[in-house]
Protein backbone atom coordinates (compact mmCIF):
# COMPACT_ATOMS: atom_id res chain seq x y z
CA UNK A 1 0.00 0.00 0.00
CA UNK A 2 2.88 1.98 -0.43
CA UNK A 3 2.36 5.15 -1.80
CA UNK A 4 -1.80 5.16 -1.79
CA UNK A 5 -3.22 7.67 0.69
CA UNK A 6 -5.25 4.50 1.94
CA UNK A 7 -6.88 6.96 4.87
CA UNK A 8 -8.38 9.12 2.61
CA UNK A 9 -9.86 6.99 0.36
CA UNK A 10 -11.54 5.02 3.26
CA UNK A 11 -12.66 8.17 4.85
CA UNK A 12 -14.51 10.26 1.68
CA UNK A 13 -15.34 6.59 -0.52
CA UNK A 14 -18.74 6.94 1.27
CA UNK A 15 -19.07 10.94 0.69
CA UNK A 16 -18.23 9.89 -2.90
CA UNK A 17 -20.70 7.20 -2.85
CA UNK A 18 -23.47 9.84 -1.35
CA UNK A 19 -22.65 12.45 -4.38
CA UNK A 20 -22.81 9.64 -6.71
CA UNK A 21 -26.51 9.04 -5.23
CA UNK A 22 -27.73 12.18 -5.50
CA UNK A 23 -26.76 13.24 -8.48
CA UNK A 24 -26.86 9.94 -10.63
CA UNK A 25 -29.30 7.50 -8.57
CA UNK A 26 -32.99 9.66 -8.94
CA UNK A 27 -35.84 7.59 -8.90
CA UNK A 28 -33.73 4.34 -9.24
CA UNK A 29 -33.47 2.56 -5.56
CA UNK A 30 -31.62 -0.58 -7.22
CA UNK A 31 -28.87 1.63 -7.85
CA UNK A 32 -28.83 3.76 -4.90
CA UNK A 33 -28.51 0.35 -2.84
CA UNK A 34 -25.92 -0.37 -5.05
CA UNK A 35 -23.57 2.23 -4.81
CA UNK A 36 -24.38 2.56 -1.03
CA UNK A 37 -23.17 -1.15 -0.81
CA UNK A 38 -20.24 -0.10 -3.20
CA UNK A 39 -18.60 2.48 -1.20
CA UNK A 40 -18.87 1.23 2.00
CA UNK A 41 -17.31 -2.46 0.60
CA UNK A 42 -14.58 -0.36 -0.62
CA UNK A 43 -13.97 1.12 3.24
CA UNK A 44 -14.13 -2.31 4.40
CA UNK A 45 -11.83 -4.03 1.77
CA UNK A 46 -9.06 -1.20 2.54
CA UNK A 47 -9.65 -0.97 6.38
CA UNK A 48 -9.40 -5.01 6.32
CA UNK A 49 -6.26 -4.32 4.21
CA UNK A 50 -4.74 -1.51 6.35
CA UNK A 51 -5.87 -4.27 9.47
CA UNK A 52 -3.65 -6.91 7.58
CA UNK A 53 -0.53 -4.47 6.84
CA UNK A 54 -0.65 -2.27 10.10
CA UNK A 55 3.26 -3.28 11.39
CA UNK A 56 2.90 -4.30 14.86
CA UNK A 57 6.55 -4.29 15.42
CA UNK A 58 7.11 -0.41 14.53
CA UNK A 59 3.62 0.45 16.10
CA UNK A 60 3.07 4.07 16.76
CA UNK A 61 1.13 6.05 13.73
CA UNK A 62 1.37 4.63 10.13
CA UNK A 63 -0.20 5.43 7.06
CA UNK A 64 0.83 8.90 7.65
CA UNK A 65 -0.82 11.41 5.29
CA UNK A 66 -0.30 15.71 5.32
CA UNK A 67 -1.58 18.46 3.36
CA UNK A 68 -1.64 22.06 5.10
CA UNK A 69 -5.04 23.66 4.90
CA UNK A 70 -4.65 27.09 6.64
CA UNK A 71 -0.81 27.13 7.08
CA UNK A 72 -0.98 30.51 9.24
CA UNK A 73 -3.08 29.11 11.98
CA UNK A 74 -1.42 25.47 11.78
CA UNK A 75 -4.54 23.30 10.40
CA UNK A 76 -3.40 20.63 8.72
CA UNK A 77 -5.23 17.65 6.78
CA UNK A 78 -3.08 15.26 8.90
CA UNK A 79 -4.10 11.42 8.90
CA UNK A 80 -2.77 8.48 10.55
CA UNK A 81 -4.13 5.42 12.44
CA UNK A 82 -2.43 3.54 15.28
CA UNK A 83 -3.32 -0.11 17.00
CA UNK A 84 -6.76 2.11 18.82
CA UNK A 85 -7.85 4.07 16.42
CA UNK A 86 -7.14 1.23 13.76
CA UNK A 87 -9.60 -1.10 15.39
CA UNK A 88 -12.23 1.61 15.25
CA UNK A 89 -11.80 2.03 11.68
CA UNK A 90 -12.61 -1.55 11.34
CA UNK A 91 -14.98 -1.53 13.55
CA UNK A 92 -17.08 1.74 11.39
CA UNK A 93 -16.31 -0.44 8.42
CA UNK A 94 -17.92 -3.66 9.44
CA UNK A 95 -20.90 -1.84 10.59
CA UNK A 96 -22.15 0.42 7.75
CA UNK A 97 -21.14 -2.56 5.34
CA UNK A 98 -23.51 -4.19 7.23
CA UNK A 99 -26.13 -1.48 7.87
CA UNK A 100 -26.89 -0.78 4.30
CA UNK A 101 -28.23 -4.49 4.36
CA UNK A 102 -30.02 -4.13 7.51
CA UNK A 103 -31.64 -1.33 5.72
CA UNK A 104 -32.58 -2.61 1.86
CA UNK A 105 -36.01 -2.34 2.45
CA UNK A 106 -36.13 1.20 3.34
CA UNK A 107 -38.92 2.60 0.68
CA UNK A 108 -39.22 6.38 1.30
CA UNK A 109 -37.04 8.81 0.04
CA UNK A 110 -33.98 5.96 -0.30
CA UNK A 111 -32.18 8.43 -1.88
CA UNK A 112 -31.87 10.77 0.52
CA UNK A 113 -31.78 8.37 3.40
CA UNK A 114 -28.66 6.84 1.72
CA UNK A 115 -26.63 10.03 1.31
CA UNK A 116 -27.00 10.99 4.44
CA UNK A 117 -26.17 7.79 5.82
CA UNK A 118 -22.86 7.88 4.39
CA UNK A 119 -22.07 11.49 4.80
CA UNK A 120 -22.65 10.47 8.65
CA UNK A 121 -19.96 7.58 8.45
CA UNK A 122 -17.43 9.61 6.55
CA UNK A 123 -17.29 12.24 9.44
CA UNK A 124 -16.92 9.21 11.85
CA UNK A 125 -14.56 7.88 9.94
CA UNK A 126 -12.59 11.52 10.07
CA UNK A 127 -12.58 11.43 13.85
CA UNK A 128 -10.42 7.85 13.77
CA UNK A 129 -8.17 9.14 11.33
CA UNK A 130 -7.53 12.76 12.07
CA UNK A 131 -4.42 13.99 13.80
CA UNK A 132 -5.21 17.82 13.71
CA UNK A 133 -7.39 18.40 16.35
CA UNK A 134 -9.32 20.93 14.23
CA UNK A 135 -9.89 19.11 11.25
CA UNK A 136 -10.79 16.47 14.14
CA UNK A 137 -14.03 18.83 14.68
CA UNK A 138 -14.90 19.17 12.16
CA UNK A 139 -15.21 15.46 11.40
CA UNK A 140 -16.68 15.06 14.72
CA UNK A 141 -19.98 17.40 13.67
CA UNK A 142 -20.21 16.00 10.20
CA UNK A 143 -20.85 12.82 11.87
CA UNK A 144 -23.42 14.38 14.86
CA UNK A 145 -25.37 16.63 12.42
CA UNK A 146 -27.07 14.51 10.14
CA UNK A 147 -28.70 12.03 12.89
CA UNK A 148 -31.33 15.02 13.19
CA UNK A 149 -32.56 14.32 9.94
CA UNK A 150 -32.51 10.64 9.79
CA UNK A 151 -34.13 10.31 12.84
CA UNK A 152 -36.71 13.48 12.23
CA UNK A 153 -37.35 12.34 9.09
CA UNK A 154 -37.66 8.50 8.78
CA UNK A 155 -37.32 7.74 12.78
CA UNK A 156 -40.34 6.19 14.35
CA UNK A 157 -42.11 7.71 17.06
CA UNK A 158 -43.03 5.23 20.62
CA UNK A 159 -45.96 5.28 22.90
CA UNK A 160 -45.16 6.50 25.47
CA UNK A 161 -47.44 7.13 28.85
CA UNK A 162 -45.86 10.33 30.43
CA UNK A 163 -46.37 9.54 34.14
CA UNK A 164 -45.51 11.05 37.54
CA UNK A 165 -45.36 14.99 38.82
CA UNK A 166 -43.61 16.06 35.61
CA UNK A 167 -46.60 14.24 33.48
CA UNK A 168 -47.84 17.71 32.13
CA UNK A 169 -44.20 18.37 30.70
CA UNK A 170 -43.52 15.27 29.26
CA UNK A 171 -46.61 15.66 27.30
CA UNK A 172 -46.47 18.86 26.23
CA UNK A 173 -42.89 18.28 24.83
CA UNK A 174 -43.65 14.94 22.81
CA UNK A 175 -41.90 12.63 24.69
CA UNK A 176 -41.68 9.08 22.73
CA UNK A 177 -42.10 10.97 19.05
CA UNK A 178 -38.85 11.03 16.52
CA UNK A 179 -39.00 14.75 16.42
CA UNK A 180 -38.75 14.75 20.11
CA UNK A 181 -35.32 12.67 19.65
CA UNK A 182 -34.20 14.18 16.74
CA UNK A 183 -34.47 17.43 18.76
CA UNK A 184 -33.06 16.10 22.22
CA UNK A 185 -30.33 13.96 20.81
CA UNK A 186 -29.45 17.47 18.35
CA UNK A 187 -29.03 19.35 21.31
CA UNK A 188 -27.07 17.46 23.79
CA UNK A 189 -24.66 16.32 21.53
CA UNK A 190 -24.27 19.80 19.99
CA UNK A 191 -23.69 21.35 23.80
CA UNK A 192 -21.02 18.53 24.34
CA UNK A 193 -19.50 19.88 21.29
CA UNK A 194 -19.51 23.30 22.85
CA UNK A 195 -16.83 21.81 25.14
CA UNK A 196 -14.83 20.02 23.12
CA UNK A 197 -14.26 23.03 21.09
CA UNK A 198 -13.17 24.90 24.13
CA UNK A 199 -10.58 22.44 25.50
CA UNK A 200 -8.76 22.35 21.69
CA UNK A 201 -8.73 26.04 21.71
CA UNK A 202 -7.30 26.24 25.31
CA UNK A 203 -4.54 23.85 24.70
CA UNK A 204 -3.31 25.51 21.12
CA UNK A 205 -3.21 28.73 22.82
CA UNK A 206 -1.22 27.11 25.63
CA UNK A 207 0.60 25.54 23.46
CA UNK A 208 2.06 28.76 21.57
CA UNK A 209 -0.76 28.64 19.22
CA UNK A 210 1.35 27.41 16.42
CA UNK A 211 0.12 24.00 15.24
CA UNK A 212 -3.19 21.74 15.98
CA UNK A 213 -1.45 18.83 15.43
CA UNK A 214 -1.81 15.39 18.13
CA UNK A 215 1.43 14.82 17.60
CA UNK A 216 3.32 18.21 18.29
CA UNK A 217 0.15 19.06 21.54
CA UNK A 218 1.70 15.33 22.95
CA UNK A 219 5.03 16.61 23.12
CA UNK A 220 3.51 19.83 24.97
CA UNK A 221 3.35 19.73 29.14
CA UNK A 222 0.68 21.32 29.71
CA UNK A 223 0.23 23.84 33.23
CA UNK A 224 -1.49 21.21 36.02
CA UNK A 225 -4.28 23.79 36.72
CA UNK A 226 -5.08 23.87 32.62
CA UNK A 227 -4.97 20.01 32.59
CA UNK A 228 -7.68 19.98 35.35
CA UNK A 229 -10.24 22.34 33.48
CA UNK A 230 -9.76 21.16 30.25
CA UNK A 231 -9.96 17.31 31.34
CA UNK A 232 -13.53 18.00 32.66
CA UNK A 233 -13.79 19.52 29.78
CA UNK A 234 -13.15 16.98 27.51
CA UNK A 235 -15.06 14.21 29.74
CA UNK A 236 -18.21 16.01 29.73
CA UNK A 237 -17.96 16.66 25.84
CA UNK A 238 -16.89 13.37 24.52
CA UNK A 239 -18.85 11.80 27.75
CA UNK A 240 -21.90 13.18 26.48
CA UNK A 241 -21.83 11.02 23.22
CA UNK A 242 -20.66 8.03 25.40
CA UNK A 243 -23.78 8.07 27.54
CA UNK A 244 -22.20 8.78 30.98
CA UNK A 245 -24.38 9.56 33.89
CA UNK A 246 -26.70 11.62 34.10
CA UNK A 247 -26.09 13.03 30.36
CA UNK A 248 -27.20 9.98 28.86
CA UNK A 249 -30.97 10.44 28.64
CA UNK A 250 -30.81 11.75 24.84
CA UNK A 251 -29.64 8.38 23.88
CA UNK A 252 -32.31 5.89 24.87
CA UNK A 253 -34.84 7.80 22.83
CA UNK A 254 -32.59 8.50 20.14
CA UNK A 255 -31.72 4.42 19.90
CA UNK A 256 -35.49 4.08 20.00
CA UNK A 257 -36.57 6.68 17.50
CA UNK A 258 -33.77 6.27 14.51
CA UNK A 259 -33.91 3.65 11.49
CA UNK A 260 -32.44 0.02 11.68
CA UNK A 261 -29.09 1.08 10.47
CA UNK A 262 -28.96 4.75 11.86
CA UNK A 263 -29.29 2.77 15.06
CA UNK A 264 -26.79 0.23 14.27
CA UNK A 265 -24.34 3.14 14.01
CA UNK A 266 -25.61 5.61 16.50
CA UNK A 267 -24.95 2.70 19.47
CA UNK A 268 -22.30 0.72 17.24
CA UNK A 269 -20.08 3.52 16.47
CA UNK A 270 -20.82 7.09 17.36
CA UNK A 271 -21.45 6.11 21.16
CA UNK A 272 -17.59 4.59 20.64
CA UNK A 273 -16.51 7.89 19.12
CA UNK A 274 -17.41 9.28 22.49
CA UNK A 275 -15.05 6.88 24.17
CA UNK A 276 -12.47 7.10 21.38
CA UNK A 277 -12.22 10.82 21.97
CA UNK A 278 -11.72 11.09 25.67
CA UNK A 279 -9.11 8.63 25.58
CA UNK A 280 -6.90 9.90 22.91
CA UNK A 281 -7.51 13.68 23.47
CA UNK A 282 -8.64 13.41 27.33
CA UNK A 283 -5.93 10.68 28.80
CA UNK A 284 -3.48 11.22 25.38
CA UNK A 285 -2.79 14.67 26.16
CA UNK A 286 -3.49 15.69 29.95
CA UNK A 287 -1.72 13.26 31.95
CA UNK A 288 -1.96 15.18 35.28
CA UNK A 289 -5.60 16.06 34.39
CA UNK A 290 -5.87 12.17 34.17
CA UNK A 291 -4.62 11.22 37.61
CA UNK A 292 -6.28 13.87 38.98
CA UNK A 293 -10.01 13.01 37.72
CA UNK A 294 -10.25 9.35 37.02
CA UNK A 295 -11.27 8.65 40.65
CA UNK A 296 -14.63 10.37 39.03
CA UNK A 297 -14.60 8.77 35.43
CA UNK A 298 -14.55 5.47 37.42
CA UNK A 299 -17.27 5.85 39.39
CA UNK A 300 -19.97 7.51 37.42
CA UNK A 301 -18.40 4.28 34.83
CA UNK A 302 -20.33 1.78 37.89
CA UNK A 303 -23.16 3.86 38.26
CA UNK A 304 -23.74 3.92 34.49
CA UNK A 305 -23.11 0.05 34.31
CA UNK A 306 -25.67 -0.85 37.09
CA UNK A 307 -28.47 2.08 36.25
CA UNK A 308 -27.92 1.06 32.72
CA UNK A 309 -28.72 -2.71 33.18
CA UNK A 310 -31.65 -1.98 35.88
CA UNK A 311 -33.25 0.24 33.52
CA UNK A 312 -32.78 -2.40 30.34
CA UNK A 313 -34.82 -4.94 32.99
CA UNK A 314 -37.64 -2.69 33.47
CA UNK A 315 -38.92 -1.76 29.96
CA UNK A 316 -40.96 -3.42 27.48
CA UNK A 317 -40.22 -1.59 24.35
CA UNK A 318 -37.46 -4.25 22.75
CA UNK A 319 -35.58 -1.10 22.03
CA UNK A 320 -35.68 0.55 24.39
CA UNK A 321 -33.99 -2.75 26.38
CA UNK A 322 -31.03 -2.43 23.69
CA UNK A 323 -30.59 1.30 24.32
CA UNK A 324 -30.12 1.15 28.01
CA UNK A 325 -28.04 -2.18 27.63
CA UNK A 326 -25.97 0.17 25.44
CA UNK A 327 -25.73 2.98 28.38
CA UNK A 328 -24.60 0.01 30.53
CA UNK A 329 -21.79 -1.36 28.24
CA UNK A 330 -20.78 2.16 27.68
CA UNK A 331 -19.56 2.09 31.75
CA UNK A 332 -17.74 -1.01 31.21
CA UNK A 333 -15.88 1.09 28.60
CA UNK A 334 -15.18 4.25 30.68
CA UNK A 335 -14.41 1.63 33.28
CA UNK A 336 -12.11 -0.35 31.38
CA UNK A 337 -10.37 3.25 30.50
CA UNK A 338 -10.40 4.72 34.33
CA UNK A 339 -8.54 1.59 35.53
CA UNK A 340 -4.80 3.05 34.66
CA UNK A 341 -3.98 -0.61 33.61
CA UNK A 342 -2.55 -2.42 30.62
CA UNK A 343 -5.64 -5.24 31.00
CA UNK A 344 -8.40 -2.48 31.91
CA UNK A 345 -7.89 -0.09 29.08
CA UNK A 346 -7.18 -2.99 26.58
CA UNK A 347 -10.48 -4.03 27.67
CA UNK A 348 -11.69 -0.47 27.12
CA UNK A 349 -10.99 -0.63 23.53
CA UNK A 350 -11.76 -4.33 22.88
CA UNK A 351 -15.25 -3.40 24.59
CA UNK A 352 -15.32 -0.44 22.10
CA UNK A 353 -14.89 -3.49 19.53
CA UNK A 354 -17.38 -5.71 20.93
CA UNK A 355 -19.97 -3.80 22.12
CA UNK A 356 -20.04 -2.11 18.81
CA UNK A 357 -20.52 -5.10 16.44
CA UNK A 358 -22.98 -6.68 19.01
CA UNK A 359 -25.32 -3.77 19.45
CA UNK A 360 -25.33 -3.31 15.61
CA UNK A 361 -26.55 -7.18 15.28
CA UNK A 362 -28.94 -6.03 17.78
CA UNK A 363 -30.33 -3.17 16.21
CA UNK A 364 -30.47 -5.12 12.60
CA UNK A 365 -32.52 -7.37 14.81
CA UNK A 366 -34.89 -4.99 16.18
CA UNK A 367 -35.44 -3.72 12.81
CA UNK A 368 -36.38 -7.40 11.09
CA UNK A 369 -38.56 -8.36 13.64
CA UNK A 370 -40.33 -4.66 13.61
CA UNK A 371 -40.62 -4.93 10.06
CA UNK A 372 -41.91 -8.45 9.96
CA UNK A 373 -44.22 -8.20 13.29
CA UNK A 374 -45.40 -4.97 13.35
CA UNK A 375 -44.45 -4.73 16.97
CA UNK A 376 -41.70 -3.94 19.92
CA UNK A 377 -43.70 -4.64 22.74
CA UNK A 378 -41.62 -7.56 24.33
CA UNK A 379 -44.98 -9.36 26.43
CA UNK A 380 -47.12 -9.29 23.33
CA UNK A 381 -45.08 -11.26 21.33
CA UNK A 382 -43.91 -15.08 21.36
CA UNK A 383 -42.41 -18.02 19.61
CA UNK A 384 -40.97 -16.34 17.18
CA UNK A 385 -37.86 -19.14 16.61
CA UNK A 386 -40.17 -21.83 14.76
CA UNK A 387 -40.92 -19.18 12.35
CA UNK A 388 -37.44 -17.18 11.84
CA UNK A 389 -34.95 -19.95 13.55
CA UNK A 390 -31.88 -17.51 11.71
CA UNK A 391 -33.29 -14.35 13.80
CA UNK A 392 -33.90 -16.11 16.64
CA UNK A 393 -30.25 -17.30 16.67
CA UNK A 394 -28.42 -14.52 15.71
CA UNK A 395 -30.16 -12.78 18.55
CA UNK A 396 -29.33 -15.44 20.82
CA UNK A 397 -25.55 -15.11 19.59
CA UNK A 398 -25.76 -11.53 20.11
CA UNK A 399 -27.70 -12.34 23.84
CA UNK A 400 -24.76 -14.70 24.83
CA UNK A 401 -22.45 -12.15 23.71
CA UNK A 402 -23.71 -9.47 25.73
CA UNK A 403 -23.89 -11.40 29.27
CA UNK A 404 -20.49 -12.03 28.23
CA UNK A 405 -20.24 -15.64 27.95
CA UNK A 406 -17.07 -17.31 26.43
CA UNK A 407 -16.06 -18.00 23.01
CA UNK A 408 -17.79 -14.20 22.00
CA UNK A 409 -15.83 -10.90 21.94
CA UNK A 410 -18.40 -9.42 24.77
CA UNK A 411 -16.48 -12.16 27.23
CA UNK A 412 -12.90 -11.06 26.33
CA UNK A 413 -13.69 -7.51 27.19
CA UNK A 414 -15.32 -7.68 30.21
CA UNK A 415 -12.76 -9.96 31.34
CA UNK A 416 -9.63 -7.47 30.69
CA UNK A 417 -11.41 -4.80 31.98
CA UNK A 418 -12.60 -6.63 35.50
CA UNK A 419 -8.88 -7.34 35.47
CA UNK A 420 -8.13 -3.90 35.11
CA UNK A 421 -10.40 -2.67 37.76
CA UNK A 422 -8.98 -5.18 40.40
CA UNK A 423 -5.49 -4.11 39.76
CA UNK A 424 -6.60 -0.86 40.04
CA UNK A 425 -6.26 1.46 42.95
CA UNK A 426 -10.35 1.49 43.09
CA UNK A 427 -10.84 -2.39 43.58
CA UNK A 428 -14.40 -2.39 44.93
CA UNK A 429 -14.85 -0.94 40.94
CA UNK A 430 -14.65 -4.59 40.47
CA UNK A 431 -18.21 -5.54 41.97
CA UNK A 432 -20.40 -3.13 40.37
CA UNK A 433 -19.27 -4.04 37.45
CA UNK A 434 -19.83 -7.73 38.04
CA UNK A 435 -23.04 -6.97 39.08
CA UNK A 436 -24.14 -5.04 36.04
CA UNK A 437 -22.53 -8.66 33.98
CA UNK A 438 -25.43 -9.95 36.34
CA UNK A 439 -28.38 -7.79 35.57
CA UNK A 440 -27.69 -8.25 31.88
CA UNK A 441 -27.62 -11.95 31.76
CA UNK A 442 -31.59 -11.65 33.92
CA UNK A 443 -32.88 -9.10 30.99
CA UNK A 444 -31.11 -10.60 28.10
CA UNK A 445 -32.00 -14.07 28.63
CA UNK A 446 -35.39 -12.65 29.55
CA UNK A 447 -35.85 -11.26 26.26
CA UNK A 448 -34.82 -13.83 23.97
CA UNK A 449 -36.85 -16.51 25.90
CA UNK A 450 -39.83 -14.39 25.59
CA UNK A 451 -39.82 -13.53 21.89
CA UNK A 452 -38.42 -16.29 20.41
CA UNK A 453 -37.96 -20.16 22.66
CA UNK A 454 -41.12 -19.47 24.64
CA UNK A 455 -44.66 -20.47 23.88
CA UNK A 456 -46.04 -18.89 20.83
CA UNK A 457 -48.45 -15.51 21.22
CA UNK A 458 -52.06 -15.85 21.28
CA UNK A 459 -52.38 -13.39 18.60
CA UNK A 460 -52.65 -14.54 15.27
CA UNK A 461 -51.25 -11.93 13.37
CA UNK A 462 -47.78 -13.62 14.96
CA UNK A 463 -48.38 -17.26 13.54
CA UNK A 464 -46.95 -16.67 10.01
CA UNK A 465 -43.92 -14.57 10.19
CA UNK A 466 -41.20 -15.24 7.49
CA UNK A 467 -37.02 -15.12 8.18
CA UNK A 468 -34.42 -13.05 7.53
CA UNK A 469 -34.64 -12.87 3.06
CA UNK A 470 -32.67 -12.28 0.36
CA UNK A 471 -29.66 -9.13 1.64
CA UNK A 472 -30.97 -8.62 5.20
CA UNK A 473 -28.95 -12.40 5.54
CA UNK A 474 -25.47 -10.46 4.52
CA UNK A 475 -26.01 -8.01 7.51
CA UNK A 476 -26.45 -11.06 10.39
CA UNK A 477 -23.97 -13.13 9.14
CA UNK A 478 -21.66 -10.64 8.90
CA UNK A 479 -22.32 -9.61 12.48
CA UNK A 480 -22.60 -12.49 13.88
CA UNK A 481 -19.06 -14.06 12.23
CA UNK A 482 -17.02 -10.99 13.65
CA UNK A 483 -18.51 -11.23 17.26
CA UNK A 484 -17.51 -15.26 17.13
CA UNK A 485 -13.82 -14.66 15.25
CA UNK A 486 -13.31 -12.50 17.98
CA UNK A 487 -14.25 -13.90 20.42
CA UNK A 488 -12.53 -17.40 19.55
CA UNK A 489 -8.97 -15.30 18.30
CA UNK A 490 -9.15 -12.29 20.40
CA UNK A 491 -5.30 -11.94 19.54
CA UNK A 492 -6.49 -10.62 16.23
CA UNK A 493 -7.22 -7.16 17.57
CA UNK A 494 -5.34 -7.32 21.19
CA UNK A 495 -2.18 -7.31 19.19
CA UNK A 496 -2.11 -4.02 17.53
CA UNK A 497 -4.03 -2.17 20.49
CA UNK A 498 -1.38 -2.86 22.98
CA UNK A 499 0.81 -1.11 20.75
CA UNK A 500 -1.20 1.58 21.52
CA UNK A 501 -2.50 1.47 24.94
CA UNK A 502 1.36 0.70 26.34
CA UNK A 503 3.08 3.89 25.28
CA UNK A 504 -0.53 5.83 26.48
CA UNK A 505 0.28 4.33 30.27
CA UNK A 506 3.82 4.84 30.34
CA UNK A 507 3.34 8.75 29.20
CA UNK A 508 0.51 8.73 32.00
CA UNK A 509 3.20 7.69 34.52
CA UNK A 510 1.71 4.38 35.45
CA UNK A 511 3.96 1.87 33.64
CA UNK A 512 8.20 2.38 33.33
Amino acid sequence: MSGLPILSIIAWAPFVGALLIMFTARHDPLRVRRIAAGSTGVSLVLSLGAFWAYDREVAGFQFYEEWPLVPPLGITYQLGIDGMSLLMVLLTAIVIFAGVFASWTVKERSQEFYALLLVLVTGVFGVFVSLDLFVLFLFYEIAVLPMYLLIGIWGSSGEIRPQGIFGWALRRTGVGTKEYAAMKLTLYLLFGSAFILVGVLALYVAAGSTSFSFLELELTRFDPGLQSWVFLAFYVGFGILAGIWPLHTWSPDGHASAPTAVSMLHAGVLMKLGAYGFVRLGMGLLPEGTQQWVWLVGTIACVNIVYGALSAMAQTDLKYVIAYSSVSHMGVVMLGAATLTEHGLNGSVFQMFAHGIMTGLFFALVGLVYEKAHSRAIFTMGGFGRMMPGIATAFTVGSLSSLGLPATAGFVAELLTFLGAWQSRHSWWLFPGVLGAFLTSIYVLRVAKQIFWGPQAADPHFHHLPDAQGPEWAALVILVFVLVLFGVAPGLALGPVDTATVPLLARLGVLP
